[in-house]
């Protein structure tokens, strides 16, 4: 694969941008402080936003790494104020196979948003950058993040049966996946 690193990428609405130090308080306020936010995630809510000035630090430092992949979603309009981030969680260079993750404020749910997102950093990762397949996951039981992948033209793989462990323990994974010739 052709690495970049983190680019600046616009959709229609979205602005996805790299993180800034300047972001952890619209974060910590958007959403790593929202239980329900990271309810199917394999981190905990933040219980202050040193925690998430922490978290914030170790992305900045690693934009260095042109194999770190870390967007902040934002709309064109407000693009100083994150509302969630999505970022290759995981990589495979031997299959050319990124897999994405992605979490949002509660109040941008059900909007599209997500989607929009996520179709943008898959083109990304297939056009610009080389990618053969893009994967993500989710907890079987938060089903509206399966229709995020769905409405990303991505197809249910399976569930791997307690695969994956999160804030309510162990739990099933469903899988979806994209190949660049099925676009």
């Amino acid at each position: 694969m052709n690495h970049l690193g983190t680019q600046r990428l616009e959709t229609q609405r979205l602005l996805l941008r790299r993180f800034v130090p300047g972001d952890a308080e619209a974060m910590y306020r958007n959403w790593t402080n929202d239980p329900e936010v990271t309810k199917y995630l394999s981190w905990p809510a933040h219980p202050n936003a040193s925690v998430t000035a922490a978290v914030l630090k170790s992305w900045v430092d690693s934009y260095a790494d042109d194999t770190y992949y870390q967007w902040a979603i934002t709309f064109k309009e407000h693009p100083e104020e994150p509302i969630g981030s999505i970022a290759a969680v995981r990589m495979d260079e031997a299959v050319s196979m990124v897999h994405i993750g992605y979490c949002i404020g509660r109040k941008w749910w059900h909007q599209g948003i997500t989607s929009e997102a996520m179709k943008a950093v898959m083109d990304f990762f297939f056009d610009r950058v080389g990618a053969n397949r893009v994967e993500a996951r989710h907890d079987a039981r938060n089903p509206h993040s399966g229709g995020v992948m769905e409405k990303c033209g991505m197809k249910y793989e399976g569930t791997l049966r307690s695969a994956g462990i999160n804030n309510q323990g162990i739990c099933d994974e469903r899988y979806y996946g994209l190949l660049k010739n099925e676009r």
